[in-house]
């Protein structure tokens, strides 16, 4: 009984709110409800046709409608049109069923513009001549039906257009999603390949040229460590379309704690400003870029301490890694292989990046919008 219940918790949280399956299975009782209701002696015969067939309608979308949608809905929409034939008698059930098929029309995201406007109006044109027939020729009631059903009609509109804009946006941040993705991996890959290839080409010099085995010997463990470290960027990069990224703080604090840990120097992380959360691109730029900082102070500082500082701005987030500099300052670009990337992918953040020495320390200095 609980797997039962769980498999149904499931298939509610991933349905429709508003067209899914318990929309559908409400609709159902109330229409089936409104049939039993309608008195059998005094319904005619034609009023009870034109609710049979719409029932029939409405049992064939439900079972239809995930299948082949175009069809289910055409159904919907003979069904709203049966009912509306019949919606002048002086029965509910007619009206129920006009209403309820033509809302689920409107709202559902399969027709287009036109044929909800074509239906909804030989919905009100059946309406409007049923209730004449059924010699219910009161203009003032005609009028109320009919403002009644376009501000149904037109609450379903609203609905349909604001669920069709969620869905283009859930798309819009999916492509960028994958497109930020594809740009990590494109650097990873793009730089340990071309420095991977560099150093192979020189220790084919050195063997071949010079007779250099030591030199070529460390040009070649050299390959093998940019290999590697290429691979647990990758990695890192593809672990990202797996698993939610932590709130950046946390995530910063991650990493301080493996880099103090693997290298054995002080390491330190300050957050100033109130925490609060920022974009996905602002929070995977920012770890990223740390990330690279610690990395090249592992490589040219190793027995330095270093401190990470994220600060919470008025509109921006700042991210502040410094490190005391063992030697002379090298020019930026020297500065690791990261430092053009890092200013990239800040760059397509909106953002800015400056490193270099002050004050006897190595700075890297990323600021990003919110």
């Amino acid at each position: 009984m609980r797997e039962v219940w769980a498999r149904v918790k499931r298939l509610l949280a991933a349905d429709d709110p508003e067209t899914g399956r318990l929309t559908r299975f409400v609709l159902s009782v109330v229409l089936a409800w409104s049939l039993v209701t309608v008195s059998p002696g005094r319904a005619p015969a034609l009023v009870w046709t034109a609710l049979g067939v719409a029932m029939a309608c409405w049992l064939a979308f439900v079972l239809l409608d995930g299948r082949f949608p175009r069809l289910a809905v055409g159904l919907l929409a003979g069904g709203s049109a049966a009912s509306a034939a019949v919606s002048g008698s002086a029965e509910a059930a007619p009206t129920v069923f006009l209403f309820a098929m033509l809302l689920l029309f409107s709202a559902h995201m399969t027709p287009g513009m036109a044929a909800i406007a074509l239906v909804t109006a030989a919905d009100l044109t059946l309406m409007a001549g049923s209730m004449l027939w059924f010699e219910q020729p009161s203009r003032a009631a005609i009028a109320v039906q009919a403002a009644v059903m376009l501000c149904a009609v037109l609450f379903a509109l609203h609905r349909r257009q604001y669920r069709r804009a969620q869905q283009d946006r859930a798309r819009a941040m999916a492509l960028d999603e994958r497109a930020r993705i594809a740009r990590e991996l494109h650097d990873v890959l793009a730089h340990s390949l071309g420095a991977l290839g560099v150093q192979l080409d020189v220790a084919e010099a050195l063997l071949t040229e010079r007779g250099d085995v030591d030199g070529a010997v460390a040009r070649i463990r050299r390959s093998r460590g940019l290999a590697r470290e290429g691979l647990v960027e990758a990695r890192a990069a593809v672990a990202a379309l797996r698993e939610d990224i932590p709130p950046l703080p946390d995530a910063l604090g991650l990493l301080v704690s493996e880099h103090r840990r693997d290298h054995g120097v002080p390491a330190e992380l300050r957050t100033t400003g109130v925490r609060r959360p920022i974009t996905p691109a602002a929070e995977v730029c920012l770890l990223r870029t740390a990330r690279e900082a610690l990395t090249n102070a592992a490589r040219h500082a190793a027995d330095r301490p270093i401190t990470v500082e994220l600060t919470y701005g008025d509109q921006d987030v700042r991210l502040t890694v410094r490190n005391p500099l063992r030697r002379p300052a090298a020019a930026p670009g020297e500065a690791g292989y990261g430092l053009s990337g890092m200013r990239e992918r800040v760059a397509l953040a909106g953002g800015r990046l400056v490193a270099g020495p002050a004050g006897g320390v190595w700075q890297v200095r990323a600021v990003v919008p919110e």
